[in-house]
Formats: C-alpha cells, sequence, structure tokens
C-alpha cells in the first residue's frame, strides 16, 4: 500500500484550508489568490502560498490572467486522491475487521469456559 500513496498528495490535502480551498476551486470552476482569500480567514499572500502546495502536488493548474494566475482543480489528480483513500479506507476496514474477529474468538472461548 505505501508505494500506491502518495505523501506529498496526502500532506498538501492534509491542511483544512487548502480541502477548502479545493473545495471553493470546484464550486466555482476556477479561482485567483484574490477571489478565494475573500472566502477565508487568510489573507492573500497565504493563499498564494497554499496554492503552490497545490499545485506542487498536482491538484491545482494555473494560467496568467493580467497580473494574477487563474487557478483550476486538475480533476485527474483529485479522482487520484479519491481513489488512494478508498484503498486507504478498504485497508483499514479489512484491519478492522480482523480486530472484531479477534475480539469475537476471545469473548466465545471466555464464555465456554465459564
Amino acid at each position: 500500500m505505501s508505494a500506491a500513496v502518495d505523501d506529498d498528495l496526502w500532506s498538501a490535502i492534509g491542511d483544512p484550508t487548502r480541502r477548502r480551498m479545493i473545495d471553493l476551486l470546484l464550486a466555482e470552476g476556477q479561482g485567483t489568490a484574490t477571489t478565494l482569500s475573500a472566502h477565508l480567514p487568510v489573507t492573500r499572500q497565504a493563499v498564494t502560498k497554499h496554492l503552490a502546495v497545490l499545485d506542487r502536488a498536482g491538484l491545482v493548474r494555473s494560467a496568467p490572467a493580467g497580473r494574477e494566475k487563474r487557478y483550476h482543480v486538475d480533476e485527474a489528480q483529485l479522482a487520484r486522491a479519491v481513489a488512494q483513500l478508498r484503498a486507504v479506507g478498504a485497508l483499514w476496514d479489512a484491519r478492522l475487521e480482523r480486530i472484531k474477529s479477534l475480539a469475537e474468538a476471545i469473548q466465545r472461548a471466555k464464555n465456554a469456559k465459564k
């Protein structure tokens, strides 16, 4: 599993402000650091730094728009992140099911001894 999980991608997504930015970009289709900062409790400069992290992870792409850049979500990379999350979720579901089975077996053994 570890080879399939992109740590840089998850580090970028791990920040709540960046997740909110992705949500805003998905809702609006695109945005600039200025338009995004109007919806977030951080400065435009902080938004620009967050966008750079998302860009390095491949989650957003930019195009020049006058003095600013317009950003949009790279849907292929986002789909890759969703697939990774599903894989990790399935792995944890399997682990939890094994733990449950072990706990039930222990309980049955205790009940059999009574």
